[in-house]
C-alpha cells in the first residue's frame, strides 16, 4: 500500500515538471543572429532572475529567445524588441531599465538604504559618546605617583625609553 502510495506521488510530480524547451533553432542570417545573441545577453530571464536568456534553461527563457528572433526576422529594430519585451514582462526584464520615474527605485534605491544606514550608524556613533569625567586632584596625585614610581613598571626590564 506505501509502495503504490509512493509510486503515485512520484508520478504526479513527474506529471507536473515542466516540460523540456525547444531547442533553439538560430536565425538563417549571420547578422541578425549576432544581433539576437547581444540581446539576449541584455535581458533578464523572469524566472532565474540572476541570468540572461540566453545562460537560462527555463522554458520561458527559451520562448523569449524565439521570440527576440522573431521580431528580429520581421525587422524590428533593438529598440523596438527592447519595449515589446518591457510591455510584456515590465522594466524587470532589462538588466538595464531605463531611468524614469517608475525605475527610480531600481536605481537609486540600493543607494538611498546605503545612505540611511550610514546615517543610522552615524547618529548611533554621536548618541553614545560619553564625557569622561575629569580627575579629582586626589586621583592626580596618585597617578603622579604611580607613575614616578620604579617599582610600578609593567616589565622590569624595560628601559626609560621604552615608556
Amino acid at each position: 500500500m506505501k509502495r503504490a502510495l509512493l509510486i503515485a506521488l512520484a508520478a504526479v510530480g513527474l506529471m507536473a515538471a515542466e516540460p523540456p524547451p525547444t531547442p533553439d533553432r538560430p536565425l538563417p542570417d549571420a547578422a541578425q543572429e549576432a544581433r539576437a545573441k547581444a540581446l539576449f545577453a541584455d535581458i533578464r530571464c523572469v524566472v532565474c532572475q540572476h541570468e540572461a536568456i540566453a545562460d537560462s534553461p527555463a522554458g520561458i527563457a527559451a520562448d523569449m529567445r524565439r521570440l527576440v528572433r522573431e521580431e528580429i526576422a520581421a525587422g524590428r529594430t533593438d529598440a523596438q524588441v527592447r519595449e515589446d519585451l518591457v510591455r510584456r514582462y515590465g522594466d524587470f526584464v532589462l538588466f538595464k531599465p531605463p531611468v524614469r520615474a517608475g525605475t527610480w527605485l531600481l536605481w537609486f534605491g540600493p543607494l538611498a538604504a546605503l545612505a540611511a544606514v550610514g546615517i543610522g550608524l552615524l547618529a548611533l556613533a554621536r548618541g553614545r559618546r560619553e564625557e569622561t569625567p575629569a580627575l579629582s586632584a586626589d586621583e592626580e596625585a596618585r597617578l603622579a605617583d604611580i607613575l614616578a614610581s620604579e617599582a610600578d613598571r609593567r616589565d622590569p626590564d624595560a628601559k626609560a625609553s621604552d615608556d
